[in-house]
């Protein structure tokens, strides 16, 4: 028996070990952003399709009695609206992407703010895996402690993979671009050369004939 648990032991610490690293590769921490009375600040994240986005805000002010109001827009890389609110203290979104690209959150300060200066806005941008109701997982599916931290080790590397896969595919039409460029760039080269060519011959001929012509040569 003593030899079972630690055997149980040495496999499952590594396991939740793996399981951290893991979570911290997929999981970013809250984001802080200082509005300024006037302008606008944004927030981005490249996504791929058909993954879930999960995002909460909400203005933090020391001056509890009057809360400045901020306005919310976010927009998909093609320029949908899929979140806009104004007159806000803290709020929530939420949709499952439709399109490969960036995804753009911005935030201004709508002008009730009467102490003027900066708006400090705490933003939790989830995705993915991150994202998922794993409490309703487990309630579903009836599973929990160690089987359900494998679940969500088992979820966050198919993330990774997907994403490793979404980067791959990124990167060979990026390489298939570069590789349309430099052709550009061959082929202009080319006819740069030639123009110069011709009209360095075009010159020496008409030079020739002009000093034909008066009997220089």
């Amino acid at each position: 028996m003593k030899k079972t648990a630690n055997l149980r032991q040495e496999v499952v610490y590594p396991l939740f070990l793996v399981l951290c690293l893991t979570i911290n590769i997929v999981v970013s921490d809250a984001i802080w952003l200082n509005l300024p009375g006037t302008g606008t600040k944004c927030v981005s994240e490249e996504i791929q399709n058909n993954v879930v986005v999960l995002g909460d805000y909400v203005v933090v002010s020391d001056d509890h009695s009057h809360i400045p109001t901020i306005s919310v827009k976010v927009t998909s890389p093609y320029g949908n609206n899929l979140h806009n609110k104004e007159n806000v203290t803290h709020g929530q979104f939420a949709f499952t992407t439709q399109e490969s690209g960036n995804y753009l959150a911005c935030f201004w300060v709508d002008g009730n703010n009467p102490n003027g200066g900066d708006v400090s806005v705490n933003i939790d941008w989830k995705t993915g895996i991150a994202a998922k109701d794993w409490e309703s997982v487990a309630r579903k599916e009836k599973i929990e402690g160690v089987e359900l931290e494998l679940r969500k080790l088992e979820g966050a590397v198919e993330a990774i993979h997907e994403n490793l896969l979404y980067l791959k595919s990124k990167e060979a039409e990026m390489r298939v671009v570069s590789e349309k460029t430099n052709s550009r760039v061959a082929w202009f080269s080319i006819m740069s050369l030639g123009v110069c060519i011709a009209v360095s011959a075009l010159q020496v001929w008409h030079l020739k004939r002009f000093f034909q012509k008066k009997k220089l040569i």
